[in-house]
């Protein structure tokens, strides 16, 4: 059974950087696509990056300029979500997600079919 686990949330004021881990357990982890997606109170859910099986390949979005950027460490099934220079506005839970079907885009949220249970980021001003 794949499982996921986030880590390294927490409570930092605006400008300060972040790590998250997602753990993984199961199978072989670089069948997955691992994403990072996001929900703040009352929103839909949003997508953050992505990065491929043998993380040659990362996605994520204009949007963020940069500040966001995801690897994985698949000797120790780990993928990570680098977050700098943070502001108020990605205060948000942070969830870990993978998928091993081809998709026609990683950048959707419906994409996973594999979550974690999330780690909650609050960016204070």
């Amino acid at each position: 059974q794949v499982q996921l686990a986030e880590s390294g949330g927490g409570l930092v004021q605006a400008g300060a950087s972040l790590r998250l881990s997602c753990v993984y357990s199961g199978s072989t982890f670089s069948n997955y696509v691992v994403g990072w997606i996001r929900q703040a109170p009352g929103k839909e859910r949003e997508f953050v990056a992505a990065i491929s099986g043998n993380g040659r390949d990362t996605y994520s979005v204009s949007t963020w300029n940069g500040r966001f950027s995801i690897s994985r460490d698949n000797t120790k099934k780990t993928a990570y979500l680098q977050m700098n220079n943070l502001k108020p506005e990605d205060t948000a839970v942070y969830y870990c997600a993978a998928t091993a079907t081809p998709v026609k885009s990683v950048m959707r949220t419906d994409a996973y079919d594999v979550w974690g249970r999330g780690t909650q980021v609050t960016v204070s001003s």
